[in-house]
Formats: structure tokens, sequence, C-alpha cells
């Protein structure tokens, strides 16, 4: 077969109409072959050329739909971080579909399997039976005018979920859509996303990832998607249509939650692949060029520097893996037309030789992108090394997920003794993590929980985690979950014990919705979703995981609609700028005052009592100093909220002068302590409901209260 020269950028298979260009980076290779599907049938073709590392060459004819892999020669010298090896076939790390699954056998090691060399030895065996195939695709797609829809951080309300577990039991989704792109896009799915009201749904890991053989052997398979192998390739297991259609089929997708005014967020593994340690299969990058594109300790090359707790980690430091990883960035920008990222185990990408380096070339490079630098960039501010943990510490642009707030209202919800001042930073915008950096309150991603970890309905059902169902005998998972179960463990009939359960999750949403910053809901929690008190269903692709939408819990799902309407409503809830708490320009109007149960305001004292579990905050719809987007001034109505985490009734004064004026009187919006919540539109000074400044309000143990100016 006749090949031509072609170019060495860009990088992978691009076809042109009449034939494919195929280039790929190999630093350290002696040779790269071009391997051609048809069928089992396989065509081994040199490449010719070699530019800057770049192994190229363009092959007339060669079209849309072709199967495709790579063979690369050189070293297999594992203590020299070489482990080269032409018997496996590797997939293009910048293929933008990938065809099939990893079948696990022992040939897809590099090293012979069970030899007492372990890695230093080389196995012969062809891998290409055992691999799925890189496929020839064809970019274009008919958009419309369709492009990011650019919503506001301050708007924005983050909706985490699983293509596969939110649509695998829908009802009202056809059978053929479920578990699908295309049923993420059904009217059905979208309907609920704009009766819910979230504007963004982040999408756990869709890149084309490698299911664990130990769990395949088990039965069982990586349902979270955090082993990524393909950064350009969607994941075909997530496609109603044939392969390569799954790509068209997720650029469908995006387009039709654009439409509905929805922005779509991926969850990308930047960090680490699915290759794992030195005793890890050969698949992609570590038979294209295994010292450069991973960190291998710098006194012995044969191991990897694991940051990640995976095996490996991505070298940020290699200048071509780090055009990877930005090149991916851009296709999913440009051609994809994602509004967003976030990246897990972001503290992983940030570092330099060692330590975190908050300015290294990772946010550099970013920075400096006019396309990346555009969209929405959350980081999950930490790995699993040293110095890892690194919340507040990313650079202006980004927004993180805050771990410290989930830890702090977990804490005070259910009664462990804090400073009421960790409460009042988190409820606030955690000011003192990110406005030393010049971020704002929407830099923090607020959530109660994620897909890690415990839903909400086990938050307060369950104190310790029950992962049986993995196959670890219940090793795995995290075992300190800041959780209460309310007094049982697990499902009961107690009327009592489940009452408080629907007080406490109502406690945790309602804190969520009204708290300053970015909240991020998990899909399922709004409905009472259980996963029977598994807080590590990484590997459960079945019932425990996916959504049931038989089983709901109507009450909730009405008052967290209600909650997040209510927060559209309000801007005091979503402010751009930080409280002041204090004067405001001069004048004698306080934008916050807090207070405790007497309606004194608080003291340092008060702040610094460890055990104190009640706090009062009023927050002034006329101090918000902001503009809307036509210039306006930004003003709303005032609220006063009232938080009770003691295991009793409190009787809290009401201020007689909040914010620098005397108090309206006040009327109750909401009390998590009952299932009403008052669908106000106009306040009124009458009713059972309202109160006199310096009266006094109930408020029942374990409950928050939201009250109102009436006018």
């Amino acid at each position: 077969m006749k090949i031509w020269p072609g170019k060495a950028y860009p990088l992978g298979a691009n076809w042109d109409g009449a034939g494919t260009n195929f280039a790929l980076f190999s630093e350290n290779a002696t040779e790269v072959e071009l391997c051609l599907f048809n069928g089992l049938e396989e065509t081994r073709i040199k490449l010719p050329e070699v530019s800057d590392f770049s192994w190229h060459g363009y092959l007339p004819g060669i079209g849309l739909g072709q199967r495709y892999g790579f063979r690369v020669h050189g070293l297999y010298d594992p203590p020299a971080g070489h482990r080269f090896n032409p018997a496996k076939l590797l997939l293009d790390p910048y293929a933008k579909a990938i065809e099939g699954s990893v079948k696990w056998d022992d040939a897809l090691h590099g090293y012979c399997a069970g030899d007492n060399n372990a890695d230093l030895s080389q196995d012969d065996r062809d891998s290409a039976v055992f691999m799925p195939k890189c496929v020839v695709v064809d970019p274009a797609f008919h958009w419309d005018g369709d492009q990011q829809l650019r919503i506001p951080w301050s708007e924005t309300i983050i909706y985490e979920l699983s293509v596969k577990g939110f649509t695998a039991l829908h009802p009202e989704i056809p059978k053929y859509l479920r578990g699908t792109y295309a049923g993420l896009a059904s009217p059905a799915a979208i309907d609920y996303f704009l009766s819910l009201g979230v504007t963004a749904v982040e999408l756990m890991p869709i890149h084309h990832h490698v299911s664990e053989r130990h769990l395949v052997a088990q039965g069982l398979n990586n349902y979270w998607g955090y082993n990524s192998i393909g950064y350009f390739a969607p994941d075909s297991r997530y496609a109603s249509s044939s392969e390569p259609g799954h790509v068209i089929e997720f650029k469908a997708m995006v387009k039709a939650l654009h439409q509905a005014g929805i922005e779509v967020i991926l969850d990308v593994v930047y960090n680490h692949t699915a290759e794992g340690n030195q005793l890890g299969p050969t698949l992609c990058f570590r038979g294209i060029d295994n010292a450069s594109y991973y960190r291998l300790q710098p006194h012995n090359l044969r191991y990897y520097t694991d940051y990640t707790g995976c095996g490996n980690t991505l070298n940020m430091t290699h200048p071509r893996a780090l055009q990877l990883l930005m090149d991916s960035l851009r296709y999913w920008i440009l051609e994809m037309h994602v509004d967003g990222f976030r990246f897990d185990l972001a503290a992983a990408l940030a570092r330099g030789l060692h330590d975190v380096d908050r300015l290294g070339s990772f946010f550099d490079i970013i920075h400096q992108d006019p396309v990346i630098s555009q969209v929405k960039l959350i980081a999950e501010p930490w790995d699993l090394g040293e110095g890892g943990y690194q919340i507040g510490n990313f650079p202006p642009g980004w927004a993180e997920w805050n771990g410290k707030y989930r830890d702090c209202v977990r804490d005070y919800w259910r009664g462990v003794d804090q400073t009421l001042g960790e409460l009042a930073y988190r409820f606030t915008g955690s000011s003192d993590l990110y406005e030393r950096s010049g971020r704002r309150p929407f830099a923090s991603i607020n959530f109660i929980t994620a897909h890690d970890g415990f839903t909400l309905h086990d938050l307060v059902s369950y104190n310790e985690k029950h992962n049986e169902a993995n196959g670890e005998n219940n090793r795995d998972g995290e075992s300190y979950n800041r959780s209460w179960n309310c007094g049982v463990e697990g499902s009961t009939e107690d009327p009592k014990i489940n009452e408080l359960r629907s007080r406490q999750k109502r406690n945790f949403l309602a804190t969520l919705f009204l708290s300053q910053g970015v909240p991020m809901l998990l899909s399922g929690d709004e409905r009472g979703r259980t996963q029977k008190g598994n807080n590590n269903a990484y590997c459960q692709d079945n019932e425990i995981s996916w959504l049931d939408w038989s089983r709901t819990d109507w009450t909730l799902l009405e008052f967290t609609q209600q909650l997040i309407q209510f927060r559209k409503k309000h801007p005091i809830f979503r402010r751009r700028h930080w409280f002041h708490g204090r004067p405001i320009h001069g004048s004698n109007i306080f934008d916050i005052e807090w207070f405790t149960v007497k309606g004194k305001e608080m003291s340092e004292e008060d702040w610094n009592t460890g055990y104190a579990k009640s706090l009062g905050v009023f927050l002034n719809g006329k101090g918000i100093m902001a503009t809307d987007r036509h210039g306006e001034r930004v003003i709303d109505d005032s609220f006063y909220l009232l938080f009770n985490a003691s295991d009793k009734y409190l009787n809290f004064t009401l201020p007689k002068e909040c914010g620098g004026e005397k108090s309206c009187n006040w009327i109750k919006v909401f009390d998590t302590s009952v299932k009403i919540f008052n669908t106000y539109n106009v306040f009124s000074e009458k009713g059972d409901d309202s109160y006199l400044p310096g009266s006094q309000i109930r408020v029942e143990a374990r409950s928050l209260i939201l009250l109102g100016q009436a006018n």
C-alpha cells in the first residue's frame, strides 16, 4: 500500500476527504508501524517520516470507519524507563473514536505474567485480538449555530450524574435509549432537569475507559469510569447507535441540552491512565513512550511515581504530555461544544518536580489559552501525594470542590463540636480560602454529597460503610464519613427516626442552596436515592448505583425544587461579591449581621465557643452592592436565618434592629422541621407566620427557619 510522507501535525488520524494522515509522538521509539484492520485481517505499514519526534504518513483512499492501531519498536528496558514491545497493539492517544473494549488476557502485558522476573521479562504474544480498535471519523456535524452557553458562575446550579445511572431505569425514556447519550438528551430527561431547575449537568467520566481485570473477573466493571485511556473518544458503551456513531450521538446530546439552556460539564481524569503500575497492561502510552508520558521514580525508572493511588501519574512536566491534555481540552470545547471541566485529582496535574506548584506550567498554559480559559474550570483540589491537599490554593479563573464546606456542614448538622466561625465562613462563600487570591464567592463549589461517598439519604441513615458487594470485605471506601444514622443503622420503620432523617435532609439541602457559592447536587439526592450504605459504588453498574425512579420521596423532591427556584429568584443568596460585615461605603447599612439566640450581636467569645449549635444571620437585600447586565443596581428582599443544630428546641429572640435600620415584621418562608415551604410572591404583614421585631420564635431541635422581611 502506497504511503506518502504526510504531516507531523495534527497528531492522530485526520481524514481530508481523499485520504487520512496519521501522526504519533514518540521521542524514544526506533520505528512505528500503522496497523489497519479489516475484521481480523491486519495490514502493517511503516510510517515513513519522523519530524520533531512525530512519526507520520498519509494514506490516499483510507477513509471513514477505518479501524487502526499502532505498534511501536524500541528498547524494552524497564530499569531505563523504556517498555517498547511491538507485539502489543496500541491505541492512538488522539483517537476520536474507539471501538470495542479490552478483553482481558495475559497477552495484554508487555512482560510475561507469572515470570519470576516479573516486568523485567518480555512477552512476545500478539495482543491485537484482545484490544479495542481506533476508528477514523468525520468531525463534521450540523450544530445549527450552537455554542457554549456561558451561564454566569453566580447563576450556576450543578447536577452531578452518570449518563448510565440517570437513564438506566427511567420509565419515560425508551428502553433502547436507556443508559445512553441519546437517553440523556431525551425529552423526559431534559424536562426533569428543567423542572428541577438546575443549569448544568456534570457528567461523570465519559472518556473511553477500561474496567480493571480484577473487577471483570468478579463479574463487575468500572461503573464510575475513572480509569481513562482515550482522552478524545466518548465511550461507546454509552451509545445507542452503532460505532462510531456515538461521536455524533454525543454531539447531538450536547446540542439538545444547550437548546434547553443546560450546560454540559465533563468530569475528566488527566492525572493517571488505565495502564496502572509496572505490572499493568500495555494498551497505549506505556508502549508508545513510557519515559515521556509517565512520571517515573527518579532513582529507579522501573517504577512509577504515584500521586493518584491508581498506579501511575501522567507527566505534566513533559511538553508532549501537556500538549495532549491541552489538545484534548480544546477538542472537547471546539468540536464537542462542552461548557467546562471538573478535573479529577487536579493537584496531581499541578506538581512540578514533586511539590504542588500553583504557578506551574499547567496553570500558565491554560490561563494563556484563549479557548480553554473561557470555559468553566473546576478543580478537585487534592491528590494522594504528600502536600496534595490544596483547597484554596488554585489560582484565579478556577473554581474548586470545597471539601471543607462538605465537612463543616456535615459536622454542624450531626452535632459535632466546632466553632460557629467555621460555619459562618462556609455559609458565606469561604472568603478565608478564596478572597486573598482575588477570587469571588463562586470559586467555591459547595456540596454535601458527591458520587464518591454516601448519598444524602445514606448520610443520615448509616454510621458505617457497607461495601460488601464490592468484593473487598468492606475494606474499600472512606471509613470516616461524618455521617449520623439518627439512632438506627440502615432502614427502619420507626416513625420518629424517619421524621428526623427527613428533617436532616431538608437541613442539608436548605443550607446548600442558601449558601454563597455554586451549589452542586448529586443526582437522586432530591428523590431520596439510597445505595444501602455503599459509599464506594465505583464498580456497581446495577440497581445499587442507578437512580430508581419508581421509589421517590415526592415531598423531598418538591422541597428541593422550591429551594432552587427560591435561590434563582433572590440574588442575595448568589452574590458576586463578598460580604463586608461592616457599614458599606460610609453608610450605616450592614450587608450581613450575626446574632445569638437572644438576639444580641455575636461577640468574639460567642464565635469561639466550640459547643455552640445555634446562630442567627441577617442578610440585607439592600446591601448587595452590585449591578445587573444593564447597569441597574441589584437589590433584594432581606432575610433572617435561624440555625439550631442542638438536640432541643430553642426560643430565638428576633433583633429589633438589623443592618443598621429598625427591623420590619418577619414572615416565615420555610421551616425544615415541617414539610411546608411558603411559596409566597409578596410578603404580608399578617398571618400566623408573621413575627414582630423583639418577639420570640420557637426553632425546633435540629432545624432551620428562614424568615423574610414583610413589606
